[in-house]
């Protein structure tokens, strides 16, 4: 399924502020901070890549941007100690 979508985490090491704050507002708009530079989405694979495109134009030289997509077999392998519930495969998330 081409279209499916899977847990996509977005990690990111940004130096500037006026840069980490455009980035992290950006993500905000299509993923779950769960931690200072954590975010997590459901996204098929090609909403994706656009995002990552869109995220990889705001940084800076230096900067970093780690983008990982993980599969039904990988996250039911995944543990959360503390803090909040990972997405689950609902059509909406509950804050």
């Amino acid at each position: 399924m081409a279209d499916a979508e899977m847990l996509t985490v977005f990690v990111y090491d940004v130096e500037s502020d006026r840069t980490r704050r455009r980035l992290s507002a950006y993500l905000e708009d299509f993923a779950v901070r769960v931690q200072k530079s954590v975010f997590e989405a459901r996204l098929t694979a090609a909403r994706t890549q656009a995002v990552t495109r869109a995220a990889a134009a705001l940084l800076d030289p230096g900067d970093s941007l780690r983008v990982y997509a993980v599969a039904t077999v990988g996250r039911s392998r995944c543990h959360v100690v503390g803090g909040g519930p990972m997405l689950e495969n609902e059509p909406y998330i509950l804050l």
